[in-house]
C-alpha cells in the first residue's frame, strides 16, 4: 500500500514524499482547503462550487489478517495528506457503468469524499452510501458538489466492502466481528464513517448532530438496515432511502449465509471454509469465486438482531424522519438486462412463460391477468411493469406503513417518464424506452459519474426543485420546494414528482392502485 502523503506543517520547503504536488500552505487557497482531522491534515483543493477533499481514509485497510474483520480506526499520519483524488474502489467486477471498463482487485479502499459549500456556520451533513446490488460501485458515483452549493448542505461519500470481501459469514463465535456474527463487514465499514463523520465533520463546517443518511438502491437498502441496527443509532438524525425498499430490506439468515460462505469456500478452493485459506487466496481470486451468490447483510448478531421490518413494529428501530421512495418505471431497467440487452426481447409467446417462472403459477396466472400485453407496447415492458412493481415500487410503500409509527415518513415517486437513461444506459445507443427507470433519478439531484445530465429546460426546473425538497428535509425539516406542494408525510398519498408539460409535482392518492400493490402485498 502506497499513500500519497504531502510536506509536514514544520517543513513546508522540503521535498515531497509523493508524487502530487501540493500548494504552500500560505497560499491562501491551500489555508482555505487544509483541514485537521483526528488522524492528520488532510489537503483539499478549492472549486467554483466550494471545497473537496477526496479520499480520505476513515479506516484501516482491510488487507491481510484485517480481511474479514470489523474496520479498525485508520492510524494518523503525519503532514499533510494529499486529498484531491478519488481512493481505490473496493474489490468488485468490470461493468457497463462509465469508469468501470475494468475489474478493481485493490483492497485498500475505505475512504471517503467531503463536498463543503462556501459559508460560515455549521451545516447539515448526508452521508451518501452508494448503491450496485453491495457488489460494485463507489462513493466517486456522484459528484454532489452543485448540490452541496443550493442546498447549504456538507456531503459525504462513502466506499464500503462490497461482495464476498463485504459479506462473507462463517459459522459459529469466530472472533471476526464483534458482535459474534460475521457478514457484516461492509455494514460496519458505513458505521465506521459514520462514526468518522461524527468525530471530524465539525472540522470541515458540519453539524455533526443533524446528519442525514442517505442513499439509492443498495444504498437506501443499507438506510434501511442501519435504521433498524441498534449500533447506529446517535450516528444519524434522517434518512433518505431512495429505490431501497426492495425484499422489504430483509437480511439473509445466518444459517442461509453461513451456508453459501461455505459453497463460496469451496469454489474458492478453501473447502473448510478456513479463513486462514481464504487470505491465502488473491482478490482476484475471491472476485472470481463470489460470482452467483447472493451477498448482502446477516440478521442475528449484535448489528442485526432481528429482521428490519420486526425491528420497525417492535419499536427497536431509531425513531427518525425518513424521506422514502421509488421510481415509476422502476422494472424496465432490470427487463432490458435480462431480454433486450443482449438482442433477445421478449416475445409474446414467451411472456407468460417468464411471468410463471419468475412469480409461481398461481401468482403468475394473476399477473398475467392484471398485466395483459394489450395494455403495453412491448412484452418487455410488461414484464418490467410487472416486475417493478413487486421488486420496488410495493415495498417502497410497505415501508411507509412500517416506519409511520417510528417518525414521520415522507412519501415520492419519482415519475418523469421523459427522463433521460442515466448515463450508462445513454452509451448503449438503444432506442428502448426506460421511462422513469430505476436510478434516473439520481441524475436529477447529483452529477452522476462526474457527468452532466442532458436535461431540457423543464427537466432542469424539475431537478431544482427535486435538489430543494431532499435540501429542506437535510436541513431539518418538511420536504419543501418554492410553489410546489409540500412531500406529504404518513401513508395513503404520495407526492408524484413530473414535469410541468405531464402536470407538475402533485399529491396522488392512486399509486399503490396503480403498481397493483393488492396483488403483491398479498402473500402468495
Amino acid at each position: 500500500m502506497i499513500r500519497r502523503l504531502a510536506i509536514g506543517l514544520t517543513a513546508l520547503a522540503t521535498v515531497l514524499v509523493a508524487p502530487a504536488p501540493v500548494q504552500s500552505a500560505s497560499d491562501s487557497t491551500a489555508q482555505h482547503a487544509l483541514v485537521r482531522t483526528e488522524a492528520g491534515w488532510v489537503g483539499g483543493e478549492t472549486t467554483t462550487e466550494g471545497r473537496q477533499f477526496l479520499g480520505i481514509p476513515y479506516a484501516e485497510p482491510p488487507v491481510g489478517d484485517l480481511r474479514w474483520k470489523t474496520p479498525r480506526p485508520v492510524e494518523p499520519w503525519k503532514g499533510i495528506r494529499t486529498a484531491q483524488d478519488f481512493g481505490n474502489r473496493c474489490v468488485q467486477t468490470a461493468s457497463w457503468d462509465p469508469g468501470y471498463e475494468q475489474p478493481t482487485h485493490t483492497e485498500d479502499c475505505l475512504d471517503l469524499n467531503v463536498y463543503v459549500p462556501d459559508g460560515a456556520g455549521r451545516r447539515p451533513v448526508m452521508v451518501w452510501l452508494h448503491g450496485g446490488g453491495l457488489t460494485a460501485g463507489a462513493g466517486a458515483d456522484i459528484v454532489p458538489d452543485t448540490f452541496a452549493r443550493q442546498t447549504g448542505a456538507v456531503v459525504v461519500t462513502v466506499n464500503y466492502r462490497l461482495g464476498a470481501m463485504g459479506f462473507l459469514a462463517t459459522a459459529g463465535l469466530d472472533g471476526e466481528a464483534r458482535d459474534g456474527v460475521s457478514g457484516n463487514f461492509g455494514m460496519l465499514d458505513q458505521q465506521a464513517a459514520l462514526r468518522w463523520v461524527r468525530a471530524n465533520i465539525g472540522r470541515f463546517g458540519g453539524d455533526p448532530g443533524r446528519v442525514t443518511i442517505a442513499g439509492e438502491s443498495a444504498g437506501g437498502r443499507s438506510v434501511c438496515t442501519q435504521m433498524a441496527s441498534p449500533t447506529s443509532k446517535g450516528l444519524y438524525r434522517a434518512g433518505i432511502v431512495e429505490s431501497g425498499a426492495y425484499g422489504n430490506c430483509a437480511a439473509r439468515t445466518h444459517d442461509t449465509a453461513v451456508s453459501a460462505g461455505a459453497a463460496f469456500a469451496k469454489k474458492a478452493g478453501c473447502a473448510d471454509l478456513s479463513l486462514a485459506c481464504l487470505r491465502g487466496k488473491s482478490s482476484e481470486e475471491i472476485l472470481a469465486a463470489q460470482a452467483g451468490f447472493d451477498w448482502g447483510p446477516v440478521v442475528g448478531g449484535d448489528f442485526l438482531p432481528v429482521q428490519p421490518v420486526e425491528a420497525y413494529a417492535k419499536g427497536a428501530a431509531a425513531r427518525v424522519p425518513v424521506l422514502n421512495g421509488a421510481n415509476q418505471d422502476e422494472g424496465r431497467l432490470f427487463a432490458f438486462g435480462q431480454f433486450d440487452a443482449s438482442g433477445t426481447p421478449l416475445t409474446a409467446a414467451l411472456y407468460p412463460v417468464v411471468v410463471k417462472a419468475v412469480f409461481g403459477a398461481d401468482r403468475g396466472e394473476r399477473v398475467l391477468a392484471r398485466y395483459p400485453l394489450s395494455d403495453y407496447p412491448s412484452p418487455t415492458i410488461a414484464y418490467g411493469t410487472a416486475f417493478g412493481d413487486y421488486l420496488m415500487a410495493c415495498p417502497a410503500l410497505r415501508l411507509d406503513g412500517a416506519l409511520a409509527t417510528r417518525g414521520p415518513v415522507y412519501s415520492y415517486e419519482f415519475a418523469d417518464r421523459t427522463s433521460p437513461p442515466f448515463a450508462s444506459l445513454r452509451n448503449l445507443h438503444t432506442d428502448f424506452d426506460f421511462g422513469a427507470t430505476h436510478v434516473n433519478e439520481v441524475q436529477y439531484l447529483f452529477k452522476h459519474f462526474g457527468l452532466e445530465t442532458p436535461l431540457n429546460a423543464e427537466q432542469r426546473v424539475l431537478s431544482r426543485q427535486m435538489v430543494r425538497y431532499w435540501g429542506s428535509f437535510i436541513r431539518g425539516g418538511v420536504p419543501r420546494a418554492d410553489g410546489q406542494p409540500a412531500m406529504p408525510a404518513g401513508t395513503g398519498r404520495v407526492l408524484s414528482l413530473r414535469t410541468a408539460s405531464a402536470g407538475g409535482n402533485i399529491l396522488s392518492t392512486t399509486v399503490h392502485s396503480e403498481h397493483r400493490c393488492d396483488l403483491w402485498d398479498s402473500a402468495s
